[in-house]
């Protein structure tokens, strides 16, 4: 089970129930509840802090007027966790051997492939 989100405010340790999203164009600040993910310029609050929220002069507040919940428990990021550590562990298929060409072994400089590099010859 993922760890609750925490109110974004400093040294406030209470989960998170509502979100803080600024829309500067319309010089709005608006406060709903809990976005389901967490995302760039915006703010998980508490609900004291959510009920709290002033806004700069001349700045409107849009609050959600129900009442804010904690998210429901879901095991989705866990599963994702899991799921990447598993393919990080599993072994990369090994690409067929080239055979070796003696013919090319005399010059300086070759062309090979190493993983995602590629070796390129300079043009003489």
């Amino acid at each position: 089970m993922r760890s609750p989100r925490r109110c974004s405010r400093n040294g406030c340790p209470r989960q998170a129930v509502a979100t803080l999203t600024y829309v500067y164009n319309e010089s709005t600040a608006v406060v709903g509840p809990l976005a389901a993910f967490a995302e760039p310029h915006t703010y998980d609050l508490c609900e004291p802090h959510a009920r709290s929220l002033t806004a700069p002069r001349g700045w409107d507040v849009v609050r959600h007027e129900g009442e804010f919940e904690p998210p429901p428990p879901t095991t989705d990021d866990l599963v994702a966790l899991a799921e990447a550590v598993r393919e990080a562990a599993r072994p990369a298929p090994r690409p067929p051997e080239e055979p070796h060409d003696r013919s090319h072994s005399d010059q300086s400089h070759s062309t090979g492939r190493r993983g995602h590099l590629r070796v390129i010859p300079p043009n003489h």
